[in-house]
């Protein structure tokens, strides 16, 4: 599935970047080898860091933080380290959108129905329909059915359908805010400011001080 969906954003890639009417305005890469050399370059170029995982599954960490720390302002769940770092930054200088841990396990306790999300939101029904009907992938219609189908017909797992609508509201806040530079980077600094927390600085002297303690020796 996720060798799918990669291939999937480089199909939208190969339509998105050849569409005249946004020319240079917007273009969809894939990274193909992320590693500590391309993270250098990475981080201190992003604007945005999105944080995008379900709430609860705790898979949000560390490259939040470096994104965070080299200026880049967040867009995330209430998962893993986003909770940490709104705590630090404040509810105001972070874009926090979704269902939280306790709404997730009501939901699904309650009997999560995706395609009620799909037939209630006709910008998401489009977006999948687009991807079934192989807009995408005119060589072959069917490539992506399996990742439809495993949001409308077998269960949508990380109620990615549910969060939608939510995401793109979030996201309309996000580009109002960049349309003013002085405030987005206020907000920016403010989020360097006060990563204190994350810095190895303070990772090192905690573990000095509380699991081995170790004492400098200058």
């Amino acid at each position: 599935m996720a060798k799918q969906i990669i291939r999937l954003i480089n199909d939208v890639a190969a339509i998105v970047n050849e569409d005249v009417a946004v020319g240079d305005q917007l273009k969809v890469v894939y990274y193909p080898n992320y590693e500590v050399s391309a993270a250098e370059i990475l981080f201190p170029g992003s604007d945005l860091s999105e944080q995008i995982s379900t709430a609860g599954t705790e898979a949000s960490g560390t490259g939040n933080m470096k994104m965070a720390l080299n200026g880049a302002l967040t867009i995330g769940t209430l998962d893993g380290a986003n909770v940490e770092i709104m705590e630090e930054v404040g509810l105001e200088n972070i874009f926090i959108f979704g269902l939280t841990t306790p709404q997730v396990a009501e939901t699904k306790a309650n009997g999560y129905k995706p395609r009620d999300y799909y037939e209630a939101n006709a910008e998401l029904k489009q977006v999948l329909d687009m991807i079934a009907s192989g807009f995408f992938s005119v060589d072959e219609p069917n490539r992506y059915q399996a990742v439809v189908d495993n949001l409308l017909n077998n269960g949508d797992q990380y109620l990615l359908l549910a969060d939608y609508a939510s995401y793109i509201e979030t996201q309309d806040r996000v580009g109002q805010l960049y349309q003013k530079p002085d405030e987005w980077t206020r907000m920016a600094i403010l989020n360097v400011a006060n990563m204190a927390k994350f810095s190895s600085d303070r990772a090192i002297g905690d573990y000095a001080r509380n699991i081995w303690q170790a004492s400098p020796n200058y």
